[in-house]
This record gives structure tokens, sequence and C-alpha cells, in this order.
């Protein structure tokens, strides 16, 4: 069977075995027996978009069923359970109460529908979001077949059947199943590559631009007019940098088979998850290609620079200087996990040494000043007899972009962590191993940056659908569940759960401003927090919030004692939140050129809008009736722009510069060509 054939049976079989085309239910339909009046249930709650759940089951003398419930999943509420028992993980609180029900009775074997309530009290799934609904998440048997089929020996990995899943059938959106769903049905497989050449990936970018108008490409070319370097990003990628671009890991640690450099543009989401800015592959690492490749991401996302932006230490002085001339307002770190990675490399056996690592680890995360990280430097350097390594120096030179003492008022969202940095260098993992061209490259990157979305969307699913269990009952930890989505909540509960083990002593006091001195049970360094009553502000010398943006356990300990009830709001920072993607976070200054100042703004009110435009467009498109809708608004909007008279007064400034550049060029070619005629 063909793939085209294979996805039509897969289509219809799906509509007919699962999830039919039932929009409603009615009291006196008729079903044969519990599985079909089960599936009745659950292909009409799936196209709805909630989940079903088995509810209350009614037996006559005889101990034949007589009534069978179907209820909502979020029917009633969660039973306590005992923040005592050890668990690895607690469960997602999903219940609201949902008085929702279907209710069939039986009669001479025969199911009728006798009663339905059809009023919930919370959202419905979005259709993208179906895939994630429990009752919902069902593999056919026809998709089972074909992917046990000649086509899918035992060989794929399991990290590539969700993959495989979205290209078979369209989208990730489109697999019907989350990936632990896949995991469970599949097996192993491979991937293959498609060939081609470097005038076949710009021609690729252009075919990628015909579908995304927002999708940007770049090559620049030497002197000889052969192109020497790439980059491009998709429209995705430009608003989730609206949102989140604070902070930007920079990674050149892997190269292609024809020894291309691949440079990632890669942050954090909200839920603490990977995503991409952007790629690229450059021929060298030379400064002149680093403030190129810069200047083209910073062209391409609006003129707005990352608050921090994090690179491995290979060739760190020319990113360092790049960066200074091109990102002058931007704060540039080294990923302390890359640093850890490295140093086998560059010292070998001696870091497998237990004793050594404790006084490597020791500068690198546990010096709080100048004097601590000079004494614990030169410390480890003659101890180990290391005074000519090289690498060290290197290393030492760069110690204020890598040392506590120096970077910890930086916001880094702790992206230079060794679990952050291990998640971030696999995007290109293993493709090393294959003889493949850059065609090939560009679309690996595009399914893994789908994984990547696929975990937010499934993130925001559960954030929207379920609450975390408190551990304590009370009204500062339920403001943080409410606020923050479900991994910075947990983050966020472990600080506020150590404020217990927290000693603190006030040691100043002037009516208005109260300083305090703070020791964590086994530990000896003391931390000075200041607290305003005036104006509820806090702040610690351990400087959490400023780094992370969350407070830490000694603010929040002070917070406690003040009998705070819920977080104040200028310790919520928006990027962490359930409403993170919700609007744009811009940012707080512009560069110091006027017309670069003018550009941003009108690159934010254009992201701003095309933030809202997406939403409005992946709706329309479901149906015809929602194209029609948002086409006749559009045409609706277009007028009222051309009678707004700020917008009419902007674009005839706009037809003068345009003209102007006209006759310019005509000066300069001695002719211009007229519109229409052929060169």
């Amino acid at each position: 069977m063909d793939s085209d054939s294979q996805k039509e049976s897969l289509e219809k079989s799906d509509n007919d075995e699962i999830f039919g085309e039932i929009d409603e239910l009615r009291v006196g339909m008729e079903v044969s027996d519990e599985a079909e009046a089960y599936q009745l249930c659950n292909t009409y709650a799936f196209n709805k978009g909630f989940s079903i759940r088995k509810g209350h089951l009614r037996r006559d003398s005889q101990n034949n069923v007589r009534q069978r419930e179907y209820t909502c999943s979020k029917e009633g509420f969660q039973v306590d359970e005992d923040l005592c028992e050890a668990r690895k993980v607690r469960r997602l609180d999903t219940r609201t109460g949902c008085k929702a029900v279907i209710r069939f009775n039986v009669e001479n074997g025969v199911w009728k529908l006798s009663y339905i309530n059809p009023i919930h009290n919370h959202e419905f799934a979005r259709p993208e979001e179906r895939q994630f609904l429990r009752s919902g998440r069902n593999i056919p048997s026809v998709r089972a077949t074909i992917l046990g089929s000649s086509k899918v020996d035992g060989s794929i990995r399991p990290p590539k059947l969700q993959s495989y899943l979205g290209k078979e059938f369209g989208s990730a959106e489109n697999v019907g199943v989350s990936n632990k769903d896949s995991h469970n049905c599949l097996q192993r497989g491979k991937d293959e590559l498609i060939a081609g050449d470097g005038q076949s990936l710009i021609n690729y970018f252009k075919h990628k631009q015909m579908e995304d108008p927002s999708f940007f490409y770049s090559v620049q070319v030497d002197q000889f007019n052969r192109i020497t370097n790439y980059f491009w990003r998709d429209g995705r990628s430009k608003l989730d940098y609206d949102c989140f671009a604070d902070v930007v890991c920079f990674d050149t640690t892997f190269q292609t088979n024809n020894n291309l450099i691949c440079a990632l543009f890669l942050g954090v989401n909200h839920h603490w998850k990977n995503i991409s800015f952007g790629c690229a592959f450059l021929l060298d690492e030379s400064t002149a290609s680093f403030m190129w490749l810069f200047e083209t991401f910073l062209e391409s996302m609006g003129n707005k620079q990352p608050v921090t932006i994090f690179t491995d230490e290979n060739k760190a002085m020319e990113k360092a200087k790049a960066i200074e001339i091109v990102f002058p307002e931007t704060r540039h770190l080294l990923c302390n996990w890359q640093i850890s990675k490295n140093a086998t490399q560059h010292l070998g056996s001696l870091y497998a040494d237990p004793e050594f690592k404790k006084h490597f680890h020791k500068c690198f995360y546990d010096c709080f000043t100048e004097q601590e990280l000079q004494h614990a430097w030169d410390d480890m350097i003659k101890m180990f007899n290391l005074e000519s390594n090289s690498w060290l120096k290197m290393l030492y030179s760069l110690r204020d972009k890598w040392c506590p003492a120096f970077i910890s008022d930086a916001f880094s969202a702790n992206i230079g962590s060794s679990q952050r940095g291990e998640n971030t260098n696999t995007i290109f993992h293993q493709v090393s191993r294959k003889i493949v061209d850059l065609v090939s490259f560009v679309q690996h990157y595009e399914q893994k940056i789908k994984k990547m979305r696929f975990t937010e969307l499934e993130e925001d699913f559960r954030c929207k659908n379920a609450k975390p269990r408190l551990r304590v009952n009370s009204s500062i930890f339920k403001h943080a569940a409410t606020e923050y989505t479900v991994k910075m909540y947990s983050f966020f509960e472990d600080e506020l759960m150590s404020i217990f083990g927290v000693r603190m002593v006030e040691v100043g006091n002037d009516g208005n401003q109260y300083i305090y001195e703070a020791i964590e049970e086994g530990h000896q360094r003391v931390f000075m927090i200041r607290y305003n009553s005036t104006t509820s502000t806090v702040s610690c010398s351990c400087k959490l919030f400023e780094s992370m943006g969350l407070l830490c356990r000694h603010a929040l300990k002070v917070l406690d004692s003040k009998n705070f009830t819920s977080i104040p709001t200028q310790y919520i920072v928006k990027r962490w939140t359930r409403e993170a993607k919700k609007g744009i976070v811009a940012s707080n200054k512009f560069s110091k050129s006027s017309d670069r100042k003018a550009n941003s703004a009108q690159s934010l009110r254009l992201s701003e809008l095309m933030h809202e435009g997406t939403n409005v467009f992946s709706i329309g498109s479901l149906c015809d009736s929602g194209k029609r809708i948002v086409k006749q608004k559009l045409a609706e909007t277009i007028k009222l722009l051309e009678s707004d008279e700020e917008t009419t007064y902007m674009l005839g400034n706009l037809s003068k510069v345009d003209d102007q550049s006209v006759r310019d060029t005509s000066l300069d070619n001695g002719s211009v060509e007229s519109p229409g005629c052929d060169s």
C-alpha cells in the first residue's frame, strides 16, 4: 500500500472506528452493548474536547447491568493524598467538580441513552490539544497495521517514533497520540534523509518562505561570489523570541560532515523547555563570521537584543568581540555545563580525580566573591601543578563570564545548568555519522523543532487542565499554583518549603527598612536580606530572583514572617507564568539610534499583531465558515485603516520614501526599468 493510500485509509478508518462525526447526543439513541456505548460517548467527548470516565454501574437482582453512567473526567474532586508518603512524582489534580454526565438504561439487552447533562464547568480542549485527552489517546488498529508494515521495521528508536508518525500523518498534531503512547505501541526503525546541495538549500528556503511568509533566511558570499554562511528561522521562532528573548544560548559545538559549523540559537520557554530561535551554517569561527551572523539574527528579530547570551568557551574571544559590537546591551556568559563537559578533553584523567573535581567545582559554582575565587583557584593550580595549562589560563581570563562572584545578578533562567545543557546538545546528536547534505540537516533540525513545539503544546494542555497538588494548604501556595506553570511551580514550591531550614536574625531596622542575616542548616554561608515595609520590596544577596526570576527561600522567609498570603506582584515574572505567551514581553529599552528606535517600535507592534493574528488564522482555518468570517473581518479592517488619519499619514510618508529611492536609483543607473517590461 503506498503512502497516499495509507493516509486515506487511515483517515477513513479513524473516523469510522474511533472518532466519527458525532457532534451531539440525543436521548433515545440506542446501542447494542457496553463497548458501543463507551465508544459512542468517547467519540462525542473527543469531538467536543473533553475526556470521559466510567461512572456509576447499577445491576438488578440477577446481577445484570441495568444502568451505566459516563462522566466527564473532571467530575468530582481529588481525594487528599498522604503527603508524608514518599513519592517520586506527585500527580496533578485535574478535577473541577464537573457535573456533566451521560446515562444509559439497559432493557432486554438494549442500551438506550436516557439522560444527558451537557454542561461543563471548564474549557474544552482546542482541536490541536485533543490528542492529549486521556480517554481519546487510542491508537486505531489501522495505524498499528501501517506502522507494523515492512516500511517500519524493528529499528526505529523511541525518540524518533513521534517524528515518524508526524511525517506519515501530516504533522504531530494529526498523530492523535502522545510520545508515550507511540513508544508503547511501536518498535524500532530507521529514518532516511534526502540528498541535495548548496543551491538546493537556497531553493528549499525559498519554498519555505512561500509556505510561511514570516520565514527569514540570509546568505553571505565572499569576494568570489561563493556562499560562505547561511542563517534561517521560521515565523514561530520570531514569535517565541518576542516572548522569551531575555536569554539565548548560542551553541557552535556541532559540525556537519562537510566541516561547516552548525550554530544554534536556543532559548527557554515558560515550561523550562528548549525552544529554537534560529540556526546557521558557518564556514569558519572568525570574528567577521560571528558579526555577520549576529547582525543577521538581530535584523530577523526586529532589532531586539537579548538580555543575556550564553556561548561555549570555544573561540570565546572571537564571540566576545562580535557580541560586544552587535549586542552592546547584552550580557555575555559562558555555559558551565559545557566547560565541565570539555574539561575531560583538556585535563585528561585528572578530571576523573574526585579531589580535583571538588576543587574545580568550587571555583565554578561556590565562589561568590573575587577573594574566594582567587583563593580557591590558586589552591587548585598549586595543588595539582597546573601552572602551564593553557586551557585553564584562558578560562581564568574569562572568569567574569562564568564565576558566580561576577554573574550572579545576570538573568540566566538557569540555562547554564547541566540539565539544560545536555538537553540543548541533543538536536544534532548522531547525525554526524551519516553522509547527509545541508538540506537533510535542515530537515532534521525542523523535525527536532517540531518535537520541541509538540512538547510545549502538551505542557500548555497540562497547565490548562490540571493544577499541582499543594503540599501545604496555604494561600501563598495556592497563589503560586494559579500563576506559574507546573514546572515553575515545582521550583517555587521547593524554595518555599525550604524556608523551614533557614535561620534568620534581624540585624538592622530604621523603621521601614529591615536588614536580616540568614543561614541555612548545614551550611556556613550567610545571606543578607533587605526588606522595605512601605514598598513591600525584598532583595537577597544570593541573587536568585535576579538570575532566575523566582524569589529565593531567604526572601520568602522574610515575607512569611511578615504574614504575606500571596506573592508580591512585582516578583511574578510573566515569562514563567501560564499567561507568558499572551501578549509580548517587550524590552524596556531601545538602541541609542533614533532610526533603530523607530524600527524597533514598529517591529514590536508588528510582532504583537502577528501573535494575535496567528491565533485568529489558526482557528479560522479549521473550516470554511471560519475562513469566511476571518476574510470578512479583514476586509472591514482594511476599510477602517484606510479611513484612519494617522495610518494614511504614515503610508503617505512611506510612499514618498519609495519614490525618492526610485529617483536615486535612476540617477545611479541612468535609466529606470518600466513596470511590467521584460528585462
